[in-house]
């Protein structure tokens, strides 16, 4: 089992930055693949972001691509997303996801077997 918990939402204007964490408990945080999703109002969750266990791979949204970089440090059982270059539409809560069984496409939704309960993140323009 395992529990994850975001922070680092907030307010913020257009072109600025944040850096979401995303807390994992349990000893086996090293050994899952990680992404971040996002919701806007009135919309699906989306894919951002994600993550290998390994820290090997990376893969983004074409939204997000050259802004936001996802990172984790095992250590602390913690995955990152630092977004620069805010824009409004990027306003939505963003939830972090645990995938124990290594998918092969972490941009679905379906292959995460954790979610925590979500930081908003608003820009203004």
């Amino acid at each position: 089992q395992v529990q994850l918990v975001e922070s680092g939402g907030g307010l913020v204007q257009a072109g600025g930055s944040l850096r979401l964490s995303c807390a994992a408990s349990g000893r086996t945080f090293s050994r899952y693949d990680m992404g971040w999703f996002r919701q806007a109002p009135g919309k699906e969750r989306e894919f951002v972001a994600a993550i290998r266990w390994s820290g090997g791979s990376t893969y983004y949204a074409d939204s997000v691509k050259g802004r936001f970089t996802i990172s984790r440090d095992s250590a602390k059982n913690t995955v990152y997303l630092q977004m620069n270059n805010l824009r409004p539409e990027d306003t939505a809560v963003y939830y972090c996801g645990a995938d124990q069984a290594w998918g092969a496409n972490l941009a679905l939704y379906s292959v995460y077997d954790y979610w925590g309960q979500g930081t908003q993140v608003t820009v203004s323009s």
